[in-house]
C-alpha cells in the first residue's frame, strides 16, 4: 500500500459494529485511530446496507465487524460508496483482556490496512 494511502487510513474515522468489544475504541486511539462505535451511535437496529450507507454519510471511512455474513451484503453496499471499506476482523472471541492481548500482537505483524471499496479480512 502507498504512503499516501497509509497515511489517509489514520485520518479515516472508524466505526465499530455492535460484536466488536467496545474497549477496542481505546487501543483503537492508541494507535493514532480515531474510532467511534454503534452502540455509542446507537445505531444497533441499523443492519447490513443501512448501516454502511449510514456511516459513510456521517463521516466514517471504515466499517470493523466480527460478522461474516454482513460483509457478504456490505460487498453490494461498496458498489455504491466506493470510498469506504469495511474490514472483517477474525480474531476469536475471548474475554476482553486475552482478546486486546491477542489484537496487539496480530497488529504488531500486520496493522489493519482497509482498502476503499473493498470487505477485507485481518489479520
Amino acid at each position: 500500500m502507498r504512503l499516501s494511502t497509509l497515511r489517509g487510513i489514520a485520518q479515516w474515522m472508524w466505526l465499530l459494529d455492535h460484536n466488536v468489544p467496545v474497549q477496542l475504541q481505546r487501543v483503537l486511539l492508541d494507535l493514532g485511530i480515531e474510532a467511534e462505535t454503534v452502540v455509542a451511535r446507537v445505531w444497533q437496529a441499523l443492519r447490513n446496507g443501512d448501516l454502511v450507507a449510514t456511516a459513510n454519510r456521517e463521516g466514517f471511512g471504515v466499517l470493523l465487524t466480527r460478522d461474516t455474513r454482513f460483509a457478504e451484503v456490505a460487498r453490494r453496499a461498496l458498489d455504491q460508496l466506493p470510498e469506504f471499506a469495511v474490514v472483517v476482523v477474525r480474531l476469536p472471541q475471548r474475554a476482553w483482556r486475552l482478546y486486546e492481548v491477542e489484537f496487539r500482537r496480530a497488529w504488531s505483524v500486520r496493522g489493519i490496512e482497509p482498502v476503499p471499496g473493498e470487505v477485507i479480512e485481518w489479520p
